[in-house]
């Protein structure tokens, strides 16, 4: 019996080295768009970390369709939009809290690990941190239109029937900031967004007769822009980069009220199963050089302090011209919509097509 005893024991004990070792190295499920986890990347990652890492492609509704099936199962890391995280997190409890004292906070740029860290707190904890992000503002052609620095520049007599912009939200927003007002500080009180967005309906009715047109794809945009028809417009950053590529003219400019920007994030599925290979993602493509490898495949930055200087060098300068420190800490970074303020835009969007 004693024999068997200790057979036992080693069997045991045996199991317990094995199981701790599976956990070193454990197998990351990663939930995520496509190039945010480009294949040069995860195989440097497997060579220096010892983890492997299973890649699932996918978008904001699968992500939240697929988390809430399973109670946030299946997956160790996600990278939902900011907006996708507090909402779902208080009525669904698909994540649970990431802990900070793991992540190397020095890697992110400050005022973009802060505002996403506000954006997705529920109660007293913290549930994301930024990645890859993007913005809309201003496409100028600055041989003719240098004046336009602001969204409301777009209604300027000096480029009025050459410029454009989309009849959505952004534009909405973007005027609300450029006009001095705060839709976001808003967002608590429908009243008070009622009125604001009733101060930006009044101004592009004002504007409309200088709009060439209501641009609805990017490539109707971008053929407006190389024809000479608009000189100015609002756009997205990558847009006006690639523009800039064409002619050295064209560039995205960051509006003096600020940018308005998306950013898509990290965060933990309530019941992911290897916590450590995830925070050691996190810090893993958050290093500069690994996030500027990262840009190369998805075509936008990440919230990487310093990533823009192993960027291409085209790509790098571009970046740098249109964000300097300033217009970074100045981005507008959309919070979660609340009920009820689609119904309240779209009826303004409605209004300003339908006026004459």
């Amino acid at each position: 019996m004693k024999n068997q005893t200790f057979k036992l024991s080693m069997t045991v004990a045996v199991a317990a080295m094995l199981s701790a070792g599976a956990a070193s190295a454990d197998t990351l499920r990663l939930l995520t768009w496509g190039g945010y986890a480009p294949e040069d990347v995860v195989a440097k990652f497997e060579a220096e970390t010892g983890h492997t890492v299973e890649v699932t492609k996918s978008n904001n509704e699968e992500m939240i369709a697929k988390l809430r099936a399973t109670g946030g199962g299946g997956f160790d890391l996600a990278q939902p939009s900011q907006d996708r995280i507090a909402g779902p997190q208080a009525e669904f409890g698909i994540y649970k809290p990431i802990d900070l004292s793991k992540i190397d906070a020095s890697l992110f740029i400050p005022s973009m690990l802060e505002a996403t860290q506000g954006n997705t707190t529920v109660g007293s904890d913290v549930y994301g941190v930024p990645h890859v992000w993007g913005t809309s503002g201003l496409v100028v052609d600055t041989a003719k239109a240098s004046m336009v620095q602001d969204y409301t520049d777009l209604c300027a007599s000096d480029v009025a029937g050459k410029v454009s912009y989309r009849l959505k939200r952004p534009t909405l927003i973007g005027f609300a900031f450029s006009m001095g007002l705060d839709p976001f500080a808003a967002y608590g009180d429908e009243a008070a967004y009622a009125d604001i967005m009733s101060q930006v309906e009044a101004k592009l009715i004002e504007c409309k007769a200088g709009v060439k047109t209501y641009w609805g794809g990017g490539d109707e945009l971008m053929g407006l822009m190389r024809s000479g028809e608009v000189v100015a417009s609002m756009a997205w950053d990558t847009g006006g980069w690639k523009l800039n590529s064409d002619n050295a003219d064209i560039t995205f400019v960051a509006p003096a009220a600020g940018a308005l920007g998306w950013v898509d994030t990290f965060v933990l599925p309530a019941k992911g199963k290897a916590d450590d290979a995830a925070y050691a993602w996190i810090n893993f493509v958050m290093q500069p050089e690994v996030a500027a490898m990262i840009t190369a495949a998805a075509g936008n930055f990440t919230a990487s302090k310093g990533a823009d200087e192993f960027a291409s060098a085209d790509l790098k300068a571009r970046y740098q011209g249109s964000f300097p420190a300033e217009a970074i800490d100045n981005i507008k970074w959309y919070p979660p919509v609340p009920a009820g303020l689609e119904a309240i835009e779209g009826g303004v969007l409605d209004r300003v097509k339908a006026a004459k």
